[in-house]
């Protein structure tokens, strides 16, 4: 049984660690703010200027001026701190985020992304996409496995546009965990009930098997 949208982002978020900067991208990667452990310290950035975010308001505590950078309403933390986007791209070009979690529209084998255009049908721009993979720590990718046409999106070599060049260092997508090593991509583990065989069918990508029997 694949994971959900929740259970994809849940996933995610054991890649963090206490004291992390994390920033999240749009999409399912906003989710792993609700999964932050209660035992844990990590400092949610946003690119729109915010340092501190909290999980997502119930319906009685929204603020429609607090907003992440894809303009969903958040809550916001005692130690909260706002700042303007310029400021905001510092702390992400100087090196100051330990982790990001983004999505993709494609990513290879060794770890190129591409996550920001498709020629023709979606070009909204990069918006901070270039900059945190280059200035990030520590990139993790949550993702479907597959497109609407059923057609795998973790490749030998990516199609679209690149954001970044071996910039990946791990794959979840609603089937499974993948990380990119040096002598390849490895499956290190599986929704519950997804075999080996139905990842491997439905991926591009040459496949290092390392997962637990």
């Amino acid at each position: 049984m694949a994971w959900t949208r929740e259970q994809m982002a849940e996933r995610a978020s054991k890649e963090l660690q206490d004291g992390f900067y994390v920033n999240l991208g749009i999409g399912i990667p906003t989710l792993v703010a609700n999964y932050v452990p209660t035992d844990m310290e990590v400092t949610l950035q946003s690119e729109n200027g915010m340092l501190g975010m909290g999980p997502f308001p119930t319906d009685d505590n929204v603020d429609a001026d607090l907003i992440n950078a894809g303009k969903q309403t958040i809550t916001e933390l005692p130690r909260t701190s706002y700042f303007s986007s310029s400021q905001s791209f510092a702390m992400i070009r100087g090196g100051h985020i330990d982790l990001s979690v983004l999505g993709a529209m494609e990513v290879a084998q060794n770890g190129d992304l591409a996550n920001w255009m498709i020629p023709g049908k979606l070009v909204k721009g990069m918006g901070g996409a270039m900059d945190l993979v280059s200035g990030v720590k520590r990139i993790v990718i949550v993702m479907d496995h597959t497109n609407k046409k059923g057609e795998s999106k973790v490749l030998k070599t990516c199609t679209l546009p690149l954001t970044g060049k071996g910039v990946v260092d791990l794959i979840v997508t609603d089937l499974g965990v993948m990380e990119v090593r040096k002598e390849g991509l490895a499956l290190i583990e599986l929704a519950p009930d997804v075999t080996v065989d139905e990842v491997v069918a439905k991926t591009d990508a040459t496949l290092l098997i390392d997962v637990a029997a």
